[in-house]
């Protein structure tokens, strides 16, 4: 068993075994051609800074109006809004819900405006809704409480020795690494494999800490596995029992780079496996301020002497920090507390990870692809992102459309450059990713890029669905929602795609909690939202046109959302909510009268609830009939440990809410006083 993993990177000591003797002192001129290097990105990042949109709160913050909004669907929530100058519209700049507050760019704050109509005509039919389908509804939910409650592991889950087999965990390792190590990097990879093969064939007593780090990589690459998500349960508890590890009191005293790798691991799986903890937004704080105690806000430059290895590995470290944090506020709606001044740390260096360990390494031509072009590449947008986002939740959120227009130009410019950055790259690289990698890699970097661009225009589209002022925003928005729905629904097939011609993206939107499902049905309702804004501006006698691009949709996001629900998740939410929009789309189509529309809506909620009722059930006789646990092939399983609110993770970013039976969202049960909960 070897004893020093790759994931002891502290400082100049904790190396790779075979470079310790080999590793010499960086030269005074190579010190001194690092220090330029340095002081040109500083010089760079003030220049952008000063062309970057700067919101100056102003000596009085502008008072929002509050909306209050309570139905027996939606609950009651108070929405922040601002009237815009010689208009009659206004602009929602955030959400208070109890003790909860979100910022502009958390999707429903924009959203639940848009669909009070759906709303109130879905209300005005709930006795009769309710009672047609409120038992089958209540009949899922009980279903799902004792599946969950079947697969969740007792608390605390102390590691244990188990894995698959070698050959499953070989694959599941190359899962990992071929999807989230190649656009977060955490790990050093040759160091990494050398430990994990050492770990098979060591008659040793194993190293927990790496241990729990390989259950973290294990469960991560359980998402791209295989088009079932097989091996569910598995993940979900080798994530309680990285809980638990870490839970463990001495770990508060222990800040070493393990540590962040692993927290790193935990942070990612619990979020994409859907085991609980708290938002991502929350927990990639806490961690980021561990950084900073451990100095890695501070380039290694700065600091005493590590090698070139410990240099990069901390840059590293501290970029995927940077990104996680940034995206975390963007979906969270969260002030995202990061300057550009509080921290100096230059960007990764260009090597390949084999590099890391040779005698003075040289990084590659920016135009050489390396496993780490991706990363920096992305890095480059950072500040325009960071702009981004301060300017939707940071005090006061009262930023004008003109300086939304110009943040505009700056995102797209800086998207451009990181078009022509990667298109730039030499792919001929030894580890040159294979192609469905390298799409996988890019297409998530579009999602990113595109994410923070619709994010930015969304508090317009609302207000653009009435003021042709707007038109550009609300262009920007539908055409976002449509290349992100494309760049993971390329084809409109009814299956995730198999295990020939496997596509990560597909499967993780289908199987994961957080980012990757997040955008997808964002997508998808603010292209609903807006064909329903086409037929409602239709005034034709004739057969109503609209775009037939955005049509597609709709099937598609069904089909989809009925995957999930096939492949083992128990929250039939997204698929009852999408059957409901899509009657609502095609009563308009179909220039059906309200009462028509209505009893439509009714009839599409019977029918999510009749596709979905025997698939819970068999998924909840195949647990009774093993005794040990149910196979694997049956656990499909969301573990939610936040309350009842969970129920709707899959159309949340991060599970933010704890609200036991008083729910926020805007299609959730609410107090029904004289019928049974239809939610």
């Amino acid at each position: 068993m070897c004893n020093q993993s790759s994931s002891r990177i502290d400082g100049s000591v904790d190396l790779p075994p075979e470079t310790t003797h080999t590793r010499q002192q960086l030269s005074a001129r190579d010190e001194e051609s690092i220090r330029l290097k340095l002081r040109i990105k500083e010089l760079e990042e003030r220049l952008s800074r000063t062309t970057l949109v700067q919101v100056q709160s102003p000596l009085v913050t502008p008072r929002l109006n509050v909306e209050t909004t309570a139905s027996r669907i939606g609950g009651t929530y108070h929405v922040h809004c601002e009237k815009l100058p010689g208009h009659n519209e206004s602009v929602a700049r955030g959400i208070t819900h109890k003790s909860r507050l979100f910022g502009q760019s958390h999707w429903e704050v924009n959203v639940v405006l848009m669909v009070r109509d759906l709303l109130e005509t879905i209300e005005s039919h709930l006795p009769q809704a309710a009672l047609k389908a409120g038992p089958g509804i209540e009949k899922c939910k009980s279903l799902a409480r004792n599946i969950k409650a079947r697969r969740a592991p007792p608390w605390p889950s102390p590691p244990t020795l188990d894995l698959p087999p070698k050959e499953v965990s070989d694959a599941l390792l190359n899962c990992y690494l071929r999807s989230s190590e190649s656009v977060y990097r955490i790990l050093h990879i040759p160091t990494f494999r050398r430990d994990y093969e050492a770990f098979w064939v060591s008659s040793n007593a194993p190293d927990m800490g790496f241990l729990v780090q390989i259950k973290l990589v294990l469960a991560i690459g359980t998402l791209t596995y295989d088009d079932r998500f097989s091996l569910r349960t598995s993940a979900i508890r080798w994530v309680y029992e990285a809980q638990t590890w870490l839970s463990e009191p001495k770990f508060k005293s222990r800040l070493t780079i393990q540590f962040l790798q692993t927290y790193l691991l935990l942070l990612i799986a619990q979020e994409q496996i859907g085991a609980g903890g708290d938002s991502m937004w929350i927990s990639i704080g806490g961690l980021l301020r561990k950084a900073v105690h451990m100095g890695l806000h501070r380039d290694p430059i700065h600091l005493p002497k590590r090698t070139i290895f410990a240099a990069e590995m901390r840059r590293r470290l501290w970029n995927t920090i940077l990104e996680i944090a940034l995206q975390s506020s963007l979906s969270s709606g969260g002030p995202p507390f990061i300057s550009l001044d509080d921290f100096d740390t230059a960007p990764p260096g260009n090597f390949d990870d084999d590099q890391l360990v040779a005698d003075d390494p040289i990084p590659k031509a920016e135009d050489q692809f390396t496993q780490v072009s991706i990363v920096i590449a992305l890095r480059k947008t950072f500040p325009v992102r960071l702009a981004v986002v301060r300017f939707l939740n940071n005090l006061p959120a009262s930023g004008t459309y003109e300086e939304t227009l110009r943040l505009d130009t700056q995102f797209r410019t800086a998207y451009k450059a990181l078009n022509r950055t990667l298109q730039a790259c030499n792919w001929s690289s030894p580890l040159q990713p294979s192609a469905s990698s390298l799409r996988f890699e890019m297409r998530v970097v579009d999602l990113i890029m595109l994410r923070f661009l619709s994010s930015l225009h969304l508090p317009y589209f609302g207000p653009a669905l009435h003021q042709a002022t707007y038109a550009f925003s609300r262009k920007v928005v539908v055409d976002s929602s449509l290349k992100i729905w494309r760049l993971i629904h390329h084809l409109p097939s009814t299956a995730v795609n198999s295990q020939q011609n496997p596509d990560p993206l597909a499967r993780l939107s289908t199987f994961s909690s957080g980012f990757y499902p997040l955008v997808a049905i964002h997508a998808a309702l603010l292209i609903i939202v807006e064909l329903q804004a086409q037929l409602q501006e239709e005034e034709s006698l004739g057969p109503i046109s609209v775009r037939p691009d955005l049509i597609s949709v709709l099937e598609e996001a069904k089909a989809w959302t009925r995957r999930t629900v096939e492949s083992g998740e128990t929250n039939i939410k997204g698929f009852l909510l999408m059957c409901v929009l899509t009657a609502q789309i095609e009563g308009l189509m179909n220039g059906l009268s309200d009462n028509e529309r209505a009893e439509g809506l009714v009839k599409a909620a019977e029918y999510s609830i009749e596709t979905c009722l025997p698939v819970l059930e068999e998924m909840a006789a195949a647990l009774r009939r093993d005794t040990g646990g149910g196979g694997e092939e049956q656990q499909g399983l969301q573990i939610d440990t936040l309350g009842d609110m969970e129920d709707w993770s899959f159309l949340t970013s991060d599970a933010l809410f704890n609200l036991g039976d008083d729910a926020i969202n805007w299609m959730l049960k609410g107090g029904m006083d004289t019928v049974p909960s239809l939610w």
